[in-house]
């Protein structure tokens, strides 16, 4: 994308070449541009950066001095930027973890986490201020989860956002522990096999986690939570209840965990789940 004036005022101080040589350098230390990837020509470069291709050049040289592209005939420049030694050689795994409000799932994603040091990416905790702020912008309910607006304008951007997330993460070698109901999500067989296909692509793991629970502990446990956002369920109880699927099973090669009153303890169950992801 061309400089504004302003950038190209900047870039024609005398350190335009150190300027544009930082920024190409962040990009591939960051992982943004990978070892053996091609580097647009000086041209293209020149035109992007609103600067000569004297300058280009002259950064190119400064990278390629460092040992971080190699120059090539016809101005073809690659990225020279293998991976270090990696004290983590495992592949990246995303743990995906569904289920119905108060089934348990965000504390099994705890008890994951704090068993593996993996980072969890909740959706509640990532997008819930900006959603509550998106819904009073539009004339809803902050708290409203049940609105058409909700289900076809907010909830499939939370899902985009968080899949972004996990793929930034994943990216950069890091697994991740995801949280949220994934109900429409998990019953959408377009949906999963694109999600199975993006992080296979990177190289990463999926497992896929569905949280049972039986009823009158998800009662229990919403009203004892006493989130606003669950105020209409617990309204509507017997509403709410008649359009779930107690016995739903996601189209995706999956593992269920059962939190009912009578079940093994999560801590336990997740130390079982844990041992094929590891194997």
């Amino acid at each position: 994308m061309a400089g504004s004036d302003a950038q190209r005022d900047e870039l024609q101080r005398g350190t335009s070449a150190l300027v544009i040589a930082r920024n190409i350098r962040n990009d591939i230390e960051a992982g943004v541009l990978k070892h053996g990837q091609q580097l647009p020509t000086t041209r293209t470069l020149a035109d992007e950066w609103g600067t000569s291709v004297a300058t280009i050049s002259r950064a190119m040289n400064i990278l390629a001095e460092e040992g971080v592209i190699v120059n090539r005939a016809r101005s073809s420049r690659l990225v020279h930027y293998p991976e270090p030694p990696d004290e983590h050689t495992e592949k990246p795994r995303v743990i995906l973890i569904g289920g119905y409000a108060g089934s348990g799932k965000s504390e099994l994603g705890r008890i994951l986490a704090r068993n593996t040091g993996w980072p969890i990416i909740d959706k509640d905790t990532t997008t819930r201020h900006v959603v509550e702020a998106a819904l009073e912008r539009l004339g809803e309910s902050p708290h409203s989860r049940e609105s058409e607006t909700y289900v076809k304008a907010i909830r499939p951007a939370e899902y985009e956002a968080l899949l972004a997330t996990v793929t930034e993460n994943v990216q950069c070698g890091i697994s991740a522990v995801v949280t949220a109901p994934f109900i429409s999500q998990f019953n959408d067989q377009a949906w999963c096999n694109r999600t199975a296909a993006t992080i296979a692509s990177l190289g990463a793991e999926l497992h896929v986690i569905w949280v049972r629970c039986d009823v009158p502990s998800m009662l229990t446990y919403l009203k004892h939570r006493g989130a606003a956002r669950d105020a209409w369920k617990l309204e509507n109880w017997d509403t709410y209840l008649s359009g779930l699927d107690l016995d739903f099973s996601p189209l995706l090669p999956h593992q269920v965990v059962d939190n009912s009153a009578d079940s093994p303890p999560l801590q336990q169950q997740a130390q079982g789940l844990l041992q094929p992801i590891f194997r």
